[in-house]
């Protein structure tokens, strides 16, 4: 070490000798176990000025290092009272309580308690991040603080790769990071070799002198005895407070020594804007959490890449779902788009299922005459069925034949691929001619023009003069392999079916027109003519309504799915993050005894939890977009696998929720440990 003059303004504290910088009162801590009650500490009273060094001597289970903890607010007095600073810490909350060590305190340990995956430096920086400070001014200072020690080449050295008495060094390093005006040390040396400790003892021994307020737990006679006061402690009473032949009082404060506030800015008095979680601004702090989150992420990787495949599946399964569905939904719009939204079919019934259907025969096609002389008409079509088998030549098949005359074709929104269709002449006079559909024309006619030739339906040659194009909207589900061939109505009633009374009427009335003034008024000629409400009245916009509530049905199953998966994800990433917390609980006990708040270890936990779900939602898009092309090969080409913004705008949300949902009760259990009983376990 450099002399006291060139450390003074990383290592000096301004004293205040106007009264006690710790006091306590009838200070009891107890525990209790079922029904036995045992006392670690008893009715301890006791005064310590600011730059004192004490030690406090006692064996092991004498209480000694339980006083430590209560000093330093790490555990809390069964009863009594402890002021530090003429600030009263039995009352404060949890957050006033890490904002006090924070700010106060620097503990050395025994066993050292550095973070393994962390580096020398990087371990000193963390008490100055819980303080806020900037990147620069945390960095300058632990680079300094480590130099000054000696450890100027092992910045980037891990704990594992520096000795006992580096270590020791490396955590006084960091006890003094936000000024460490009281140093509590608990067996500093005791895990050290003979000229090791003497080593460290005289560096503390020089940071006393250089202002700072020191209490050293040790069973050593030999270190305590270069102490200035040594309080012996035996089954938690203190039995004996005696000064040592080293006492003096301590050296003035040098002139030119700043004050805490000028040695760690951000490390000011216990008003500071700490207190409150909110205070510091949360994009720096969320980014050195996301930091500290991701080195904690690395150091157990085979843990984190199972949370992060369980994520990937849950995500990939949810995009891949959310983009059939989509593909789904998008091909329904598309065929329901052709769907004629003025179109309306008349059927015999006073009601839709009216089981008297089949006896009433007062539709026929004068009805339809009358309509179509109707002004919110712009066409309108008989239809007439009948079942026929078709031959032509050898072959032969069974057909539906529908009757209807010129204008159904453009009333009901088919295309007509070839010929000119029917004409009016044909209905009026009967004609034995015929429009067939496509199907119809790849069975008998696969690879000739069908126009001008015979084919014979039922026992009735028919000249074909049109070919129909598919209309998916327009078919009934299940009708895609029928084959149907149209006649005039005429014909079919004459020659097949042996009726004038007709199945159905159709008709398309102009844009604009109120589809219930249709109604009405469609209701109102035909209960006049047949004198009785006989007939019911379907609007093809209940199909519409129909194929899209199938399609948002589909669409939320396939979601429902891809929810569950994601939902079996993020049980396995509380499951982890709750193991996590098991096997973390000694780091967790350190991060709260160098200044880190409930609030901090909170957001450090949810914070990794968030960042591997991120990382398995980015993994799980890039999967799903190989999904994606695999599944479009397989998939019907008119329903194509669709990647929309929405789909991965679902990813990155349900990956950010799934990190704060399943990873909130991990990171609660781990902000609520006790920091004593962390700080024990393995």
């Amino acid at each position: 070490m450099t002399s006291s003059e060139n450390r003074a303004p990383l290592f000096g504290v301004m004293l205040d000798m106007s009264e006690p910088l710790i006091r306590l009162r009838a200070v009891s801590r107890q525990y209790v176990s079922g029904d036995q009650e045992t006392y670690a500490l008893r009715d301890i009273d006791l005064d310590i000025r600011a730059g004192e060094l004490v030690a406090l001597m006692g064996a092991s289970g004498s209480g000694k290092s339980t006083l430590l903890h209560i000093l330093g607010c790490l555990d809390r007095p069964s009863a009594g009272t402890y002021r530090v600073g003429g600030e009263e810490a039995s009352a404060l909350g949890p957050v006033e309580l890490a904002a006090l060590r924070r700010d106060r305190f620097g503990f050395i340990f025994q066993s050292y308690h550095l973070l393994p995956q962390l580096s020398a430096f990087a371990n000193v920086e963390i008490p100055a991040i819980y303080a806020g400070a900037g990147g620069l001014e945390r960095k300058t200072r632990a680079r300094e603080l480590l130099k000054r020690l000696g450890l100027g080449a092992r910045l980037d050295h891990r704990p594992s790769q520096l000795s006992g008495g580096q270590q020791q060094r490396v955590s006084i390093a960091r006890a003094l990071m936000n000024g460490g005006a009281i140093i509590l040390a608990d067996e500093p040396t005791g895990a050290l070799d003979s000229r090791t400790g003497r080593e460290v003892m005289e560096i503390l021994i020089e940071l006393n002198r250089l202002g700072h307020t020191l209490i050293i737990a040790t069973h050593d006679a030999h270190g305590a005895a270069k102490t200035r006061r040594v309080i012996e402690i035996e089954d938690g009473l203190i039995v004996k407070d005696r000064k040592t032949e080293a006492a003096d009082p301590p050296p003035p404060q040098e002139a030119d020594a700043p004050p805490p506030a000028a040695v760690a800015p951000h490390a000011s008095s216990r008003a500071s804007s700490h207190d409150s979680p909110h205070a510091v601004a949360w994009v720096p702090r969320f980014i050195e959490a996301a930091r500290m989150a991701w080195f904690a992420l690395l150091a157990h990787r085979l843990r984190t890449g199972l949370t992060l495949l369980g994520i990937v599946i849950g995500v990939a399964s949810v995009v891949m779902m959310a983009a059939l569905g989509e593909g789904a939904k998008r091909s329904m719009e598309a065929t329901l788009k052709s769907v004629p939204q003025n179109y309306v079919e008349i059927y015999p019934g006073k009601f839709f299922g009216d089981p008297d259907a089949a006896n009433i025969h007062t539709l026929t096609g004068a009805d339809a005459d009358v309509l179509r002389r109707q002004s919110f008409i712009q066409s309108i079509s008989p239809t007439l069925g009948a079942s026929a088998t078709l031959r032509l030549g050898a072959l032969k098949a069974a057909a539906t034949v529908t009757g209807v005359d010129e204008s159904f074709f453009e009333t009901s929104g088919y295309k007509l691929e070839m010929g000119p269709g029917f004409s009016r002449e044909d209905i009026v006079s009967q004609r034995q001619v015929a429009v067939i559909d496509a199907n119809v024309r790849k069975r008998f006619f696969p690879a000739d023009n069908p126009i001008g030739k015979i084919i014979i339906v039922g026992r009735t040659p028919c000249f074909i003069v049109g070919v129909v194009a598919k209309n998916l909207a327009m078919e009934s589900p299940g009708a895609g392999n029928r084959l149907v061939v149209y006649l005039p109505y005429t014909t079919v009633g004459a020659r097949l079916a042996g009726r004038s009374y007709l199945d159905s009427i159709v008709l398309r009335f102009h844009p604009g027109v109120p589809i219930d003034a249709v109604a009405g008024g469609v209701s109102e000629i035909l209960e006049r003519r047949h004198h009785a409400k006989d007939v019911s009245i379907f609007n093809l916009e209940e199909r519409v309504r129909a194929g899209r509530s199938f399609t948002n049905s589909m669409s939320f199953l396939l979601g429902a799915i891809g929810l569950i998966s994601l939902i079996v994800g993020g049980i396995g990433v509380m499951n982890i993050m709750l193991v996590s917390v098991s096997e973390r609980s000694r780091e967790i006990g350190i991060r709260m005894a160098v200044g880190a708040s409930r609030f901090d270890i909170q957001t450090q936990f949810l914070t990794e939890a968030v960042v591997v779900c991120l990382a398995g939602g980015a993994i799980g898009i890039l999967v799903s977009y190989g999904l994606a092309h695999a599944a479009s090969s397989v998939v019907p080409q008119d329903w194509q696998v669709i990647l929309s913004v929405d789909a991965l705008g679902l990813a990155v949300a349900s990956s950010l929720l799934t990190g704060i949902v399943f990873g909130y009760i991990p990171a609660r259990n781990a902000a609520r440990l006790d920091p004593v009983e962390a700080l024990s376990r393995d």
